[in-house]
């Protein structure tokens, strides 16, 4: 009770820019919990799924591969699916389908992320103001004020300046740590899909040399 004492007064000497710098806080980190639960949904364990697809493309049954990356809500398996969906054409085509994958999943991935360092700078400026408008309130009473009250109007600027700075800082701070953790994690997911998509072309490649030798056979 008394750290939430201690927090309410603090809110209430900063004045009523502290809300405005919680407001924007809260929108952010709601911002960061739809796109982690977006990633827990779009990332796969990418070796363990290339692996069995690699087998049973390797084992000629396209079928199965297909039916396999669609039994998952990830991005990658999407992107693979649109090249096995091609797997009887050239392997421009496949790259082609691959392409197109990418260029559908990707920006899913990085879709609203910049909210999250807009509302961090956001806070951060919003705390800046505060301390401006504190100040001012200070200088105020410094030359207007009855000296009797100088004092209590010094002290209110002052918790407005300071507190406004404190907030809007720990925000921002908040904010930037928790965006550099999901931009680590979107760019693991690229990551993948690049480097899965290419592994997945060139064992469709082998597969399809395989085949020649077969029928030059």
């Amino acid at each position: 009770m008394s750290m939430l004492s201690s927090f309410a007064t603090f809110m209430h000497e900063g004045g009523s820019l502290m809300y405005y710098i919680s407001v924007v806080f809260l929108l952010g980190i709601g911002v960061c919990i739809e796109r982690l639960i977006r990633y827990s949904q779009y990332n796969v364990n990418a070796s363990a799924f290339m692996n069995e697809i690699q087998k049973l493309i390797l084992a000629h049954k396209i079928k199965e591969a297909i039916q396999y990356c669609s039994g998952t809500t990830a991005l990658l398996p999407r992107v693979i699916k649109s090249a096995l969906k091609r797997s009887n054409q050239g392997m421009e085509q496949i790259q082609n389908a691959i392409d197109a994958g990418a260029l559908e999943v990707i920006p899913l991935v990085e879709k609203r992320m910049h909210w999250v360092s807009l509302t961090a700078n956001i806070s951060t400026l919003l705390g800046l103001l505060g301390t401006i408008f504190g100040l001012i309130d200070s200088f105020k009473a410094v030359e207007v004020a009855d000296p009797s009250k100088k004092a209590e109007i010094l002290s209110s600027g002052i918790s407005v300046a300071m507190n406004t700075t404190a907030l809007g800082l720990i925000s921002a701070i908040i904010l930037m740590v928790v965006h550099a953790w999901l931009i680590s994690n979107s760019e693991k997911i690229i990551s993948d899909i690049d480097q899965y998509a290419v592994k997945t072309l060139d064992t469709l490649g082998t597969l399809k040399i395989s085949n020649d030798m077969k029928i030059d056979d």
